[in-house]
């Protein structure tokens, strides 16, 4: 996780719930799971380079987001990552043999200006993320072959819901 400028990439799962301002400015993104290029995610993909291993990551974090819809009925059905820039002190690595390899764990609130961009889906992607939350497996399987669409993080609101 250490990079050359003392600050980690990390691929935070969320909902478009987390990009919705509150009195006009969006609250820190609470202390959670996340997902970054770890050594046990090189370790799983030795011959991957840092682009395939930070595509890993992403995915990882959508999942952790279709996990964070099911407990969070009321949100768009729709799934986001958040990519952000955080000192190496805020993470700390997850012990626990059910994680993800690229898994660690947020310590401390992410302010918005860490946040570089988002990924979500498509809203044509809606459905099958409703079924995916039932278990539907052709649903998550067809929501793993789905591109995340690129929003800059000045363009978070823009995102269809």
């Amino acid at each position: 996780m250490t990079g050359q400028t003392g600050c980690v990439r990390i691929y935070l799962p969320a909902t478009l719930f987390d990009v919705v301002p509150v009195a006009g400015a969006r609250p820190a993104l609470s202390p959670r799971r996340a997902h970054a290029v770890t050594r046990a995610l090189r370790e799983l993909f030795p011959e991957a380079d840092d682009e395939g291993l930070e595509f890993a990551a992403q995915l990882a974090a959508a999942d952790g987001s279709l996990t964070l819809l099911g407990g969070t009925p009321d949100a768009p059905r729709l799934r986001l990552v958040l990519t952000a820039d955080v000192p190496e002190n805020a993470v700390t690595g997850v012990v626990d043999d059910d994680a993800a390899p690229s898994e660690i764990e947020v310590i401390v609130a992410v302010p918005w200006d860490a946040v570089a961009c988002g990924h979500v889906d498509e809203p044509a992607a809606e459905p099958d993320v409703v079924a995916a939350l039932t278990g539907d497996a052709a649903a998550a399987q067809n929501l793993e072959e789905r591109d995340l669409l690129w929003y800059d993080a000045s363009e978070l609101d823009a995102i269809p819901r």
